[in-house]
């Protein structure tokens, strides 16, 4: 997650030019949405890198300096620029100051892919860490509460619930789900909650358990037992992580499963 609280927290220093992705077209180095905060001495974020950026860096300056201009301009990569990708970029500028922070921190948050994950193990700690640096609004949710480590990234709050899966009822629309407690008890409930969410309103993106095939042959058996149809299980994706990475560490099943977790669409 691109450091939200670094740009509030100097807001109140100083002002700033938020730099956003309005709109593009062809090939081009980030997509709508990407931005970078620009102060007098400092940039957090980025739009792309390279002779864009640089321009880009240049103009927030120029009207942090008292500059004036439209609100969106347009970049042709190939012809002005001199950038292989060829596309088009408009760019939106807007001036920030502290009166700004709250709303700039919730409405860059809320852009956020919603994640839910289920376990406060050391896979879970090790994809926290991942998480921490990815475009996802996270909730850490475990029925231990004195499990969670302080501080966490400021995309990720972290949430108490025991029962466990009752937390999956009020989970944000599209969310993805990442199941792994430290109990199977306490898996198989949350799967359940998922399932059961996804047949009343289909609005889980993916599901994910962490565990072997051999875990899932058993929890899908007992899946059954509770009515769940094959159709249902299907929606469910364990063992987690994009293939041919065979590592066990922590480390390494975190990093394929947060790749996993780019790749799963929104519903």
């Amino acid at each position: 997650m691109l450091p939200i609280k670094e740009v509030t927290n100097r807001l109140a220093g100083e002002d700033a030019v938020l730099v956003s992705v309005h709109e593009t077209a062809g090939s081009v180095p980030r997509e709508a949405g990407a931005w970078m905060a620009v102060f007098a001495h400092a940039v957090t974020g980025t739009i792309g890198g390279g002779h864009l950026e640089l321009q880009a860096i240049g103009e927030a300056r120029r009207r942090l300096a008292g500059g004036t201009g439209a609100a969106v301009l347009r970049y042709p990569l190939g012809p002005t620029l001199g950038q292989c990708c060829g596309g088009v970029v408009h760019l939106q500028y807007e001036r920030l100051t502290a009166a700004d922070a709250r709303q700039l921190a919730r409405r860059l948050h809320n852009e956020a892919a919603p994640l839910a994950l289920f376990g406060g193990g050391h896979v879970g700690k090790a994809l926290i860490g991942v998480l921490g640096t990815l475009p996802f609004a996270v909730t850490w949710i475990d029925s231990r509460d004195e499990i969670f480590p302080d501080p966490v990234p400021d995309n990720v709050s972290c949430e108490h619930s025991d029962p466990v899966q009752a937390a999956v009822a009020q989970l944000a629309p599209g969310s993805r789900v990442l199941i792994m407690s430290f109990s199977h008890a306490e898996d198989l409930d949350v799967v359940a909650a998922c399932l059961k969410r996804l047949r009343e309103r289909g609005d889980l993106s993916y599901v994910g358990l962490i565990g072997s095939r051999t875990k899932w042959a058993t929890f899908r058996h007992r899946l059954e037992e509770r009515g769940f149809r094959k159709q249902e299980l299907a929606q469910v994706t364990c063992p987690i992580g994009i293939p041919g990475i065979a590592g066990k560490q922590p480390a390494v099943i975190a990093v394929a499963v947060a790749a996993q977790l780019l790749q799963a669409p929104l519903p």
